[in-house]
């Protein structure tokens, strides 16, 4: 799979490598494409990106439609087969590819991937024939036909449906086929946000409400910058900076956070506190904890402390603040995650609910009289939302939820004051659930 003809476009023939390994090995895409894109000049690799996730987000479209093509179930297809008939009308429906380019490339790595290049020939030369009208005959009028236009699981399209409301629903899967925005966070331990802004090679704007924060309006590699070396910024998302601005912590507290890797928002706590006092960062995994020294290294967060260990056991208290942002389903992130959708299912959400859980209510065993702790999840769903935060407030009768609704008003949430839902479609960063438990005084 990993061999390329040297005839073949070497960006169709990454996209179509990624593609298989993400369906067949069940690899991370941007895992795959890190390997099958290396060596790749930036061109070739901007259209192998595109072309792979692209194909693995629109899989259930694109299954559909071939499957109205295909005198057979494509269950019975070779996988080699099914995954080129998906790389070729992803071009052909989406990126609206020149149909002898789309067709002809394909068709050559269908025989290089070993057969099928009669079929994957006269499937696409159909498709091109008005490719338009292919994808005119679908709808989102319910969330079974929703599911296939959008490109999610039926269940992920009844379970907004039924939480958001159809109108909500219809455009939240609309927006995570699109890209999301690229946000940044300048850090102030690395110099002045002024001139760190100033500094960034492409046009960039304010992020509303977040002073370290910039809206990029174009294509930036952070992670080969020079500001990104010297620690000077963060790639990270509006909502995900705005969990550190809502936890607010002080010079000189002493701050626990759990499941911390990869460290944006450890970090980010770190400049908040202008790196006076104490960071506790707890992670689980050893790799990762190393790693996220690392990056508490490179941005300057001398105040972090690392503590591998698992968040439902955390260090001894007690802490001013706690940030909880426990692994979730990541239902708020499949703009940028194209493989998300098709890994999550009902009962991961449940499985994932009482870990979450376990670990909020943990936070609230070390939290001093007076403390705060933020409850942040990266995900739209009611189940590890506010249900997770009812079920601990039942439990711990010393918690009370703050208001969010009156410290945050430019962020809205669906009806209740105590959380903040961003939604892709609506705020226009990643979907998160936060809200902010304080214990009372003893």
């Amino acid at each position: 799979m990993g061999s390329r003809a040297p005839a073949l476009s070497s960006a169709r023939a990454a996209a179509l490598a990624v593609v298989r390994r993400v369906f067949e090995q069940g690899a991370y895409a941007d895992r795959a494409l890190a390997g099958e894109a290396a060596g790749l000049d930036p061109r070739d690799r901007a259209l192998a990106t595109q072309i792979a996730y692209g194909t693995v987000q629109r899989r259930a479209t694109l299954d559909h439609v071939a499957a109205g093509l295909v005198d057979r179930p494509l269950r019975e297809l070779d996988p080699a087969v099914l995954a080129a008939l998906r790389v070729g009308l992803y071009q052909l429906l989406y990126l609206r590819a020149p149909a002898h380019a789309a067709v002809s490339e394909t068709v050559e790595l269908a025989k290089a991937s070993g057969g099928g290049a009669r079929l994957v020939n006269a499937v696409l030369r159909r498709a091109a024939a008005d490719p338009a009208a292919l994808l005119a005959e679908l709808s989102d009028a319910d969330p079974a036909s929703a599911a296939i236009k959008h490109s999610v699981p039926r269940w992920l399209a009844e379970l907004w449906w039924r939480e958001l409301g159809a109108a909500d629903a219809r455009a939240l899967l609309q927006r995570v086929n699109q890209p999301a925005e690229s946000a940044l966070r300048l850090n102030p331990l690395c110099g002045p946000l002024e001139g760190i802004a100033a500094a960034l090679p492409v046009p960039h704007r304010p992020a509303p409400g977040l002073p370290e924060g910039v809206i990029l309006d174009g294509p930036f590699d952070v992670q080969g910058s020079e500001l990104w070396r010297r620690g000077c910024v963060m790639a990270q998302s509006r909502a995900s900076m705005l969990v550190g601005r809502i936890l607010g912590p002080r010079p000189g507290e002493r701050i626990l956070d759990l499941c911390a890797a990869p460290g944006a928002k450890t970090t980010h706590l770190a400049a908040l506190m202008g790196d006076r006092g104490q960071v506790v960062a707890v992670e689980r995994h050893p790799g990762r904890a190393a790693a996220l020294e690392r990056t508490a290294a490179r941005m300057h967060a001398g105040c972090v402390a690392v503590r591998v260990g698992d968040a439902r056991q955390p260090p001894t208290g007690p802490f001013h603040r706690v940030l909880v942002d426990p692994p979730c389903s990541g239902l708020g992130t499949l703009q940028s995650r194209p493989d998300r959708r098709w890994r999550v299912t009902p009962e991961s959400v449940g499985e994932l609910a009482e870990v979450q859980f376990q670990i909020l209510a943990a936070a609230a065993s070390v939290l001093a009289p007076g403390g705060v702790i933020v409850y942040s999840v990266c995900t739209i769903s009611t189940r590890e939302g506010e249900g997770v935060v009812a079920r601990v407030l039942a439990e711990r009768p010393e918690l009370r939820a703050d208001d969010l609704g009156a410290a945050h008003p430019g962020w809205r949430d669906r009806h209740d004051p105590r959380h903040l839902q961003l939604l892709p479609h609506r705020d226009l960063t990643d979907g998160f659930f936060l809200a902010r438990l304080r214990r009372t005084c003893d």
